[in-house]
């Protein structure tokens, strides 16, 4: 069900954080939807199941135009992104009607507890693979023959995560272009496309069982398109390998404290 909720003065800084969320999301592939949520329960006291919801559909932007232009710009490789994305599609729905099983209370901590656990374990990572990650030209034959099963997996693993969270799915769509070693220019705008992919088939779970404000759509999309253009832009000038580590680590961090908060408000 798709409705307006009445103009309050707190919603003023929705385009600011969407920008923010776009500009951010869009260049290092996240999509951004992993910030919405908490952000919308939290700060602006949105009940689980509409901010899950509303999340996917303002997420939709950043992952479009994002994936667009990083398409443009030649970063993006549409073999994988189809393969992940197919897998992602059985994922988004089945998440979508988990979703539905729980309660706005078992929601909320139970997507606490999940970006906790993602935090911990991509900071974990970072320190971990930091000095391993290189940027490469594309092979011929981007991955290897065992990246099917690998994509299916972490594609399923990413649309069920946006279906029941509303989030991007972002963590096992990374860990499993990572997995399959898809060269780092080709991470980013691949995973957009997965994310993409994965949010219409959440949105579109949820616009038969959930619940969309749009209101709060309107006010976050403002700002996540202008981000999600320039994303791609700043990230085909700048030397984008040396500071996607302490962007991505930044991220983390902050998520995992969103995480402790909802857990304890």
């Amino acid at each position: 069900m798709i409705f307006h909720s009445s103009f309050q003065y707190s919603y003023l800084w929705l385009p600011l954080i969407g920008l923010v969320v776009g500009l951010l999301g869009s260049m290092v592939g996240g999509g951004g939807g992993f910030v919405f949520p908490p952000a919308l329960i939290l700060l602006f006291k949105v009940p689980a199941h509409i901010a899950v919801a509303t999340s996917l559909a303002a997420t939709l932007p950043i992952c479009l135009v994002g994936a667009a232009g990083h398409y443009r710009k030649g970063n993006l490789d549409l073999r994988t992104g189809l393969k992940f994305g197919l897998a992602g599609i059985i994922g988004a729905l089945s998440g979508t009607l988990v979703a539905g099983l729980l309660t706005p209370a078992q929601l909320k901590d139970t997507f606490g507890i999940y970006i906790i656990l993602v935090s911990v374990l991509m900071i974990f990572n970072h320190h971990k693979d930091k000095r391993k990650i290189k940027v490469r030209k594309a092979p011929k034959s981007i991955t290897k023959p065992t990246g099917i099963p690998k994509g299916s997996f972490y594609g399923f693993s990413g649309g069920i995560i946006s279906g029941t969270f509303g989030t991007s799915g972002t963590a096992p769509v990374l860990a499993g272009l990572f997995a399959i070693k898809l060269p780092v220019k080709f991470v980013a705008g691949t995973s957009l496309m997965v994310i993409f992919i994965n949010t219409v088939s959440a949105l579109t779970g949820h616009l038969i069982i959930g619940v969309i404000d749009l209101t709060l759509v309107l006010f976050l999309t403002a700002g996540t398109i202008i981000g999600a253009i320039a994303g791609p832009k700043i990230t085909a000038r700048m030397n984008f390998t040396k500071r996607e580590g302490s962007i991505r680590q930044t991220f983390v961090y902050l998520m995992f404290v969103f995480g402790i908060i909802m857990l304890i408000s």
